[in-house]
């Protein structure tokens, strides 16, 4: 089973409009104990998002500095130390999600994006609740009777009778003992159980009857009697 947002989101989320004030924002932020908050558009649809890092921004630059040789970066980021709205200090596009996303897609844009939680929205856009690192985290938490009937579904698919394994699940640890017709289905077997949500590790100890993956040497035949290949 894949889980997804949906599943271990929060409900409530901490948004709010363009034309929140700087201290507004700050404030948000310290009563609600968050390190980043939405910014909506009048429909509830997220436009982008203020972190802590946005607002330090005017902590952090000098006025007046820059000048001729200075990077858009840097413009970027002197453009936000300078703004007293949210919609002036976000950083736009929003990076969302939607309750369909699989937790391990979401762990992925938060790794890509250096970003800890991300807004959820429906179907029409409009922010729904929000998800944070701390959320994603649930997914180890799987009870290991759903771990081992995901497993077994896993070695079904490689063609394997579960019956004929000695599986075993702990804390996210996945041993695998027995034998298996092919070679080929052991890589499958070990695959799609490293596939499922909540498996950490897999121990395989699996064995094989058949070596249906070895390479064979190509058959080298040479003819010394000179003139056309005998028939």
């Amino acid at each position: 089973m894949v889980m997804n947002v949906g599943e271990v989101m929060g409900k409530v989320a901490i948004a709010v409009q363009l034309d929140t004030s700087f201290a507004d924002l700050v404030e948000t932020m310290r009563r609600f104990k968050v390190g980043a908050v939405a910014v909506i558009d009048p429909d509830r649809r997220p436009v982008g998002v203020v972190s802590a890092h946005d607002l330090l921004l005017k902590e952090i630059t000098a006025p007046g500095d820059g000048g001729v040789f200075e990077g858009a970066r840097r413009r970027r980021e002197r453009a936000k130390a300078e703004g007293g709205t949210a919609g002036q200090v976000m950083t736009t596009p929003a990076i969302t999600v939607t309750e369909a996303t699989p937790v391990r897609e979401a762990a992925r844009i938060m790794h890509d994006h250096h970003v800890r939680q991300l807004p959820v929205i429906d179907a029409g856009g409009k922010i729904v609740g929000t998800v944070h690192q701390s959320d994603l985290l649930k997914i180890f938490m799987r009870p290991p009777s759903d771990v081992r009937a995901d497993v077994e579904d896993a070695v079904w698919r490689a063609t394997v009778d579960p019956e004929a394994l000695s599986i075993t699940v702990d804390h996210g640890m996945v041993s695998l003992q027995g034998k298996v017709p092919l070679r080929s289905q052991v890589v499958k077997v070990v695959e799609g159980v490293l596939a499922i949500d909540g498996v950490i590790q897999v121990d395989d100890q699996l064995g094989y009857e058949t070596d249906d993956m070895a390479t064979v040497p190509p058959l080298f035949l040479s003819w010394r009697g000179g003139g056309p290949w005998p028939v």
